[in-house]
């Protein structure tokens, strides 16, 4: 066993490395981007080495610090978590090429996994079922075109080098073909360097299914089980579980023996996982999507129900053990389901759903452990949320006997997890494990966003607003010192000769309208607790948070005379196009003078990984464009202006135009 590894990550990723490595009594090593230098994997790592600024271009995706800095600590393997550098060929050799050992295949194996067309042909050659789709390498934008008009819509464009779902794009509409391979192609490009494409058919309400491999040096190769991982939003996944409940034992096995197949296709070594699309309706009828040549986010649910550490056994594997255990070693014992917690916002603007990737700082945390419950997590109170990196910020995963305990369990974890200062998705993912399909365990990858509506409330509890408004009648209240406390200065809302009026505070939620609410109650420094229709609602608090059962929200004061002069002082009102988040604009597609559409997209600003196109509210004539690409944006800052013609009102039939459109997913754990 090595004696220090470098784990070349950061956030939960590399804490969850550190602390196997912690286990086996091997010195861990973090490397840390100025952004980092106070993060949860620095302080938690034996050593740790700065590798640059911030942008992850000249830290954590720079090949030459990494390696420099594993030589400045006397590392003699380098483990790359999953995202970042865990799938780039050109690391592996030169990890290889310094005498350090990468923990993970080949870069040969890679190379050739890492390519979804040549990887698509060496399994089909070794008899592993494939996706029907487009066939050869470098397609032009019209042969790709062309491959998916024979195919039949709809079809899933996908980069060849990339995966995790990012730059992955479903077209229903032909006519929307041309620039659909345009924003993939930009997508790739800005990912992987690569902006090859290749075309496959869709599978209407399919469910996603992995299986998990260990293969080492010596010629030996298992399985251990499948995860299910049907509920994703935009082709991301959200919740993740194993065993599937669509599986019976034959089916499992052959699935099973296919991942063996073409591990072995491709020589390799270490844990990888063999990703299939599956039929709901004939589980049977299973094909080969892809294989990642990695650990895998969702790896703690297998290794639950194995009993097994996969992290160890990478490790292992890589210092050029055998495997301890055959395929008849391997047990599938209870049931064990994964939530990812995402630094996410949820917008609800004019009825929309949808989730914007956010920010801020961590104010209060508690993430739960233990009886069956793990959180891997990379958080800390004082943590900054930026929009550099993936907005993934923690994982809890729940183990029970059965399924249904281990959903139950997992609810329950969520609703005792709290995230006060970053917006998160914690609620949501709480209500999805509760929805009726996913109890029954009916998925398919399209479920989420058919049910958005049930999933993501549109309006504030009332609760919520009387709570903030006891937290403020709290801090009106005079502190006694052992003296008089003048009875004018008590906010009990008394007047002369009648009934007590209440206080009244104006408060808002961002995106909602502002309220005036009335409120007292139980406050303490972290808690509040009020009573509302007679029932008692108890909230975590910090600055202008509160927090209940994994949801969050931030109440702030409304100031009607304040907003009215900012109205007055900002010209533009709804003409104004300004950033949803802060990030950098990649795209500008129009100039001042143009005339647009209402809908129209007219720029395309990058956050934490995604991608969102930024609409033209109305119809009208660009008269401002305070960007251009490659410009950093803050959250609310005008883009551009819109003068709106004066032709009458717009068509009641088009797509609201008001909120950002994610045009891209997240890469699977990219941080």
């Amino acid at each position: 066993m090595f004696d220090t590894v470098l784990v070349a990550n950061r956030g939960e990723i590399a804490v969850r490395v550190i602390r196997t490595l912690r286990a086996l009594g091997v010195r861990s090593v973090a490397v840390f981007s100025d952004a980092d230098a106070d993060a949860r994997h620095v302080r938690e790592a034996d050593t740790a080495v700065r590798i640059g600024p911030p942008p992850s271009t000249e830290s954590y995706l720079h090949a030459g610090r990494l390696i420099e800095a594993a030589h400045r600590s006397g590392a003699q393997a380098v483990h790359p978590g999953y995202g970042f550098l865990a799938e780039n060929t050109a690391f592996a050799a030169a990890c290889a090429d310094a005498g350090l050992v990468f923990i993970g295949p080949s870069a040969e194996a890679i190379e050739l996994m890492g390519d979804k067309i040549r990887a698509k042909e060496t399994v089909r050659a070794a008899g592993v079922p494939v996706v029907p789709g487009s066939s050869g390498s470098g397609l032009t934008d019209t042969q790709l075109a062309g491959s998916a008009r024979e195919i039949g819509m709809p079809v899933l464009l996908k980069p060849s080098a990339g995966g995790g779902g990012k730059g992955m794009r479903l077209v229903r509409d032909e006519a929307l073909l041309a620039d659909e391979i345009a924003a993939a192609r930009r997508e790739a490009r800005g990912s992987f360097g690569d902006d090859t494409l290749l075309v496959e058919r869709w599978v209407d309400r399919p469910r996603h299914i992995e299986i998990q491999v260990l293969a080492d040096g010596h010629g030996n190769v298992v399985h251990l089980g499948e995860r299910e991982c049907s509920l994703q939003r935009r082709h991301q996944k959200v919740i993740e579980e194993a065993p599937s409940v669509l599986l019976d034992e034959a089916t499992r096995a052959a699935m099973g023996e296919a991942a063996v197949q073409a591990a072995r296709s491709c020589g390799y070594r270490g844990a990888g996982t063999v990703e299939f699309i599956v039929p709901g309706d004939d589980p049977s009828s299973y094909y080969f999507m892809e294989m990642n040549t990695r650990l895998q986010v969702e790896h703690p649910v297998t290794e639950f129900v194995t009993g097994l550490d996969l992290v160890e056994w990478q490790l292992r594997i890589a210092a050029g053990e055998p495997l301890a255990f055959g395929q008849d070693g391997v047990r599938l014992t209870g049931h064990a389901v994964e939530a990812r917690i995402c630094a996410e916002t949820v917008s609800v603007k004019e009825g929309a759903r949808g989730f914007l990737p956010s920010g801020g700082t961590v104010l209060a945390l508690a993430e739960p452990q233990g009886d069956g419950v793990r959180t891997d997590s990379g958080l800390a109170e004082g943590t900054e949320v930026g929009s550099l990196y993936d907005p993934m910020l923690s994982k809890v995963i729940a183990y029970g006997p059965d399924r249904a305990t281990a959903l139950r369990k997992l609810r329950a974890a969520l609703a005792e997890t709290v995230v006060l200062g970053v917006p998160t998705n914690t609620g949501f993912l709480r209500r999805l494990l509760a929805h009726p399909a996913v109890v029954a365990g009916e998925l398919d990858t399209g479920l989420v966003e058919r049910e958005m509506d049930a999933l993501v409330p549109a309006d504030v509890p009332a609760e919520v607003y009387a709570a903030a408004a006891a937290v403020r009648n709290a801090a009106l209240e005079p502190v006694p010192d052992g003296g008089w406390v003048d009875p004018f200065a008590v906010p009990d809302g008394w007047r002369i000769g009648g009934r007590p009026a209440p206080v009244t505070h104006q408060v808002r939620v961002p995106g909602h309208e502002p309220v005036a609410a009335t409120g007292t109650g139980h406050v303490t420094a972290g808690r509040v607790r009020v009573t509302v229709g007679g029932v008692v609602h108890t909230f975590h608090r910090a600055g202008d948070w509160l927090g209940r059962d994994g949801d969050a929200w931030h109440v702030t004061d409304h100031d009607p005379v304040a907003e009215t002069l900012r109205g007055a002082a900002g010209a533009h009102g709804m003409d104004a196009l300004t950033a949803p988040m802060p990030g950098t604009v990649t795209v500008v597609k129009v100039a001042v003078g143009d005339e647009v559409a209402a809908g129209q997209g007219l720029l395309v600003v990058e956050a934490m990984k995604m991608e969102h196109v930024i609409s033209a509210p109305h119809a009208g004539t660009v008269s401002e464009l305070g960007v251009s690409p490659g410009s950093t944006v803050a959250m609310d800052q005008v883009l551009a202006v819109v003068d709106p013609h004066e032709s009458g009102p717009q068509d009641p039939s088009a797509p609201d135009p008001s909120a950002p459109q994610p045009s891209g997913p997240t890469e699977e754990a990219a941080t």
